[in-house]
């Protein structure tokens, strides 16, 4: 017997389900990782790069199951609806997001074993900033979670705050190397770092997008004006 819409459904749920768990292994990673910054903790940092092996695994596991179910519905003839079909390549993609956050946090705890023994410490503004990255990883795997397309909306809007706390420290340290506060290489360091935080920030907003489009069947994309949706299917009031 072929399967039916409804068992196509109770799969896809056990997907997501899967998601949420990584969702919630990437968040603890990637809080550790900033941890580690201010801590000077080499040991646990090192401990963090391993745990990347776990997400990888679950990615690849994951992927996998997407593309059995979606080709066990097609061999089946199973019919699905949009709504079922946006909700399978969302998964698909915010498991690709997830992964990728993982390894921008395992760069940071790299970062931070290669550091060694140093004894400066990194603007405040920085732990500011990397707290604020955390907020929106967490609200952009419980706006996944929850398919709640309102809370994604608010993780696009967040990303800019993200951006003006790294030209804030970027500006701050071009002018402490030239006044000789800051050693070139400490400013390299701390830029790496701020850089991570950023590139997690943009894998947040496209889970966001994700959810949006699987919600609301919108395309989400940024323009100067800000964000817009467009291409609206069976859209979920």
């Amino acid at each position: 017997m072929g399967i039916t819409s409804e068992q196509f459904d109770e799969r896809l749920d056990k997907i997501r389900s899967r998601l949420a768990q990584q969702g919630a292994l990437v968040c603890e990673i990637a809080e550790q990782a900033f941890q580690t910054i201010f801590s000077m903790d080499s040991e646990s940092a090192l401990r963090i790069m391993t745990r990347d092996d776990e997400v990888d695994q679950a990615d690849l596991e994951i992927e996998r199951d997407a593309v059995d179910l979606l080709q066990r519905a097609s061999e089946d003839g199973c019919p699905l609806t949009p709504q079922q079909i946006r909700a399978l390549l969302s998964a698909v993609k915010v498991n690709n997001e997830l992964e990728r956050i993982a390894d921008a946090a395992a760069d940071v705890a790299n970062r931070v074993v290669s550091l060694g023994d140093r004894t400066s410490t990194f603007p405040r503004t920085t732990m500011v900033m990397t707290n604020s990255v955390v907020g929106i990883l967490r609200d952009s795997v419980k706006c996944f979670a929850e398919s709640d397309s309102a809370r994604a909306k608010i993780v696009l809007n967040s990303e800019g705050t993200v951006l003006e706390f790294y030209d804030v420290i970027v500006k701050k340290s071009e002018q402490r190397i030239a006044d000789g506060r800051l050693g070139v290489d400490h400013a390299f360091d701390l830029h790496s770092i701020i850089h991570q935080a950023v590139v997690m920030a943009d894998h947040c907003t496209n889970i966001a997008e994700q959810v949006i489009y699987q919600v609301t069947g919108a395309i989400v994309r940024h323009t100067d004006a800000g964000w817009i949706e467009c291409g609206k299917e069976n859209q979920i009031d």
